[in-house]
Formats: structure tokens, C-alpha cells, sequence
């Protein structure tokens, strides 16, 4: 339950684009709370949020319309759209287990203000999307729902990021849908569990009693606690707050209890199916998946390189946005670096 939960929660110039905007503090509270227009969709808890770069993000999340074979209707899932549109391909951020696109606060505006085109996606079931008519929210069905929403949306082959278990969830995709991904990132990737293991043989009631207890202050606390270093309480308080907004919504304990006990993601076998160029993104001191795994990944993956982030816990994309950022953009930039050296 632990290692589940704590998911849940370039050009020349780009690094100095990438320093220079996150001048300002995280988590700080010094903005006026007033500028800011949530959409009228989401819990009305935002209002207590003070991190102000997950005030900004949620301002953008958007709902689009998602037509899937499961549903006789659409569904509107929640996503963060870019501002512009670049000539490299777009990059796709998935999250973690249990989480939203608000963990992408802090790296997103890094990627976009580098001029990347970027997303932040809702898996299905977790996030920002409507959910009130509740479709299966099984590993078939985040699947094909986020393929409908990349094939009615976003359009093009993409660089597919997935942090934790959203590692997972992307290589699950990749084996299934090769041609929608140009490129693979994966940060401290959960790609060796077994699904949710025991959890799937709970009886409901006893899983229900373990998704209310997911969704508690103090186990999100406990998980901050093993996820970060360093943080003040006040800070991981927040982050808490942040974390768990979207459970707020009525039907996320079924959405929770759906996953749960329809076994999870299995992955292990698919990893050697990619194929596709994959950058392994690695915080040095995560305390949630061992680094043994990444050297294992590095192993098994047949087109892959690998960073370690060096103080930095599980999520260095909250934790370490400059440096997740600037390895992103390279790493999406370098074919045209190549091909400026070859005209040249």
C-alpha cells in the first residue's frame, strides 16, 4: 500500500530558461490568491491549496471529450492542453498511482516556457475527469481510454513520460500502441509489482476500509515523509492537500476499489517488447523503489540510457523540476541537435 501510494500523490538557452523561472520559490504563499479562476469542476477544496505553482496549474486543467467502447457516452477527462505547438513531437506527462496532473506543477511550466508542446493527462480513474457514470477502471480500460484520447486529441507520435507507476501504465501503452509513441521517459519507474498482489483477493468491504485509509491525512503525510527529503511539515502538509484533491470527488473510493481488485498493472514480461529510445530518470535516494531496479530496467530495456538525480527522493519531478526538466528537453532536442551538426 505504501510503495503504491507515494506515486500519488534543449536550445542553447533552455537551461537558462529552466533556472531562471523557477526563481521563485516553491510552495510559497506569497501570491494574490484572488487572480487566480478555478474551473467550476473541481473540489472546492483548491481554495485552501497555497502552493502557488499547483494554484496556477489547476487554473489550466481542462476537461475533453474522450469516446471509449465501454461507455455509451463520452467521457470528459481531465488533462492540462499546451499553449503552443512545437515541430518536435508533443510531450505527454502521465502521473503516478492515486494522483493527477497537479504532480506535474513544478516541471510542467519549465517544459513549455524550453517551448516544448506538453500535456498533463488524467489517467482514468484518478484525476480530474467526470466519472460520475463510473466505467471499469481496469488496466484495459485506462488503456483504451487514453489511447482514445490521444487518438482524438493529441494525434501525433509522442514522448510518453510515466513517474512511478505511471511508468508502468506507459510501457502497458507502448506494447500496445507502438505507433503512438516516438520516445519513452520513465522517473523511478514501479515496473516490477505484481499488480496490487494480495489487494485484488479483498472482499469489497475490506477494500473499500483500505481506500479510506488511502485517502487519510496522515497516511499521505507517512508517504511524503519516505517520498521527499527534506521538506518542512508545513510543506508536506500542503503537498498532502495537493496530493488528495481529487479524491474528494464522490466516486473516486469506487473508481479506487474497481483497480484494486481487478489486479493492477503486471509489466514485467512487456518491458522487453519496447523498443522505442527510453530515458531512465532516477532520484539517488529513493526510498520507495531500490536502484537496483533501475540498473535492472537499464538491463532489460533495449534502447535505453539512465540519470540519477543525486539528492532526490521518488518524485523528482516535485522534487528536482530543474534538473527532470532540463533532462526531458535534451533528451526530446538531441535528434535535432544531430541533424544541425549534419547540415552544418
Amino acid at each position: 500500500m505504501v510503495a503504491l501510494t507515494a506515486s500519488f500523490t534543449a536550445a542553447p538557452s533552455a537551461a537558462a530558461t529552466i533556472t531562471m523561472a523557477m526563481t521563485k520559490k516553491r510552495g510559497s504563499g506569497a501570491v494574490c490568491f484572488a487572480e487566480l479562476s478555478f474551473p467550476s469542476f473541481l473540489p472546492k477544496q483548491v481554495e485552501n491549496i497555497r502552493d502557488t505553482f499547483a494554484r496556477k496549474l489547476a487554473t489550466r486543467i481542462d476537461r475533453l471529450p474522450v469516446p471509449v467502447s465501454f461507455s455509451d457516452n463520452s467521457i470528459m477527462s481531465s488533462c492540462v492542453r499546451p499553449l503552443i505547438q512545437s515541430k518536435t513531437s508533443p510531450v505527454v506527462l502521465l502521473h503516478g498511482f492515486d494522483s493527477s496532473c497537479l504532480e506535474w506543477r513544478y516541471t510542467y511550466p519549465l517544459l513549455e516556457e524550453a517551448g516544448l508542446e506538453t500535456w498533463a493527462v488524467d489517467i482514468l480513474g484518478w484525476g480530474f475527469s467526470d466519472l460520475e457514470r463510473l466505467p471499469p477502471c481496469n488496466v484495459a480500460s485506462k488503456r483504451e481510454h487514453f489511447y482514445q484520447l490521444w487518438k482524438s486529441h493529441i494525434k501525433r507520435p509522442m514522448i510518453l513520460v510515466g513517474p512511478s507507476l505511471g511508468a508502468a501504465v506507459a510501457i502497458d501503452f507502448v506494447a500496445n500502441h507502438p505507433e503512438a509513441v516516438e520516445k519513452l521517459v520513465l522517473i523511478d519507474a514501479s515496473v516490477y509489482a505484481e499488480g496490487t498482489g494480495s489487494l485484488a483477493t479483498l472482499p469489497r468491504i475490506a477494500a473499500y476500509a483500505g481506500v479510506y485509509l488511502l485517502k487519510s491525512i496522515p497516511l499521505r503525510l507517512y508517504v511524503n515523509v519516505l517520498a521527499f527529503t527534506g521538506i518542512s511539515f508545513g510543506t508536506s502538509l500542503d503537498w498532502t492537500n495537493v496530493g488528495r484533491l481529487h479524491c474528494l470527488y464522490p466516486w473516486w473510493e469506487d473508481a479506487t476499489v474497481d483497480f484494486m481488485v481487478s489486479g493492477g498493472y503486471n509489466v514485467s514480461a512487456q518491458i522487453q517488447q519496447v523498443k522505442q529510445k527510453t530515458l531512465i530518470i532516477w532520484g539517488e535516494d529513493d526510498q520507495i523503489v531500490s536502484n537496483k531496479l533501475a540498473v535492472r530496467l537499464h538491463c532489460e530495456l533495449p534502447n535505453a540510457t539512465i540519470r540519477q538525480i543525486p539528492d532526490c527522493g521518488h518524485l523528482p519531478h516535485v522534487e528536482r523540476p530543474n534538473s527532470v526538466a532540463k533532462l526531458i528537453v535534451d533528451f526530446v532536442q538531441e535528434d535535432c541537435y544531430k541533424e544541425s551538426e549534419c547540415v552544418s
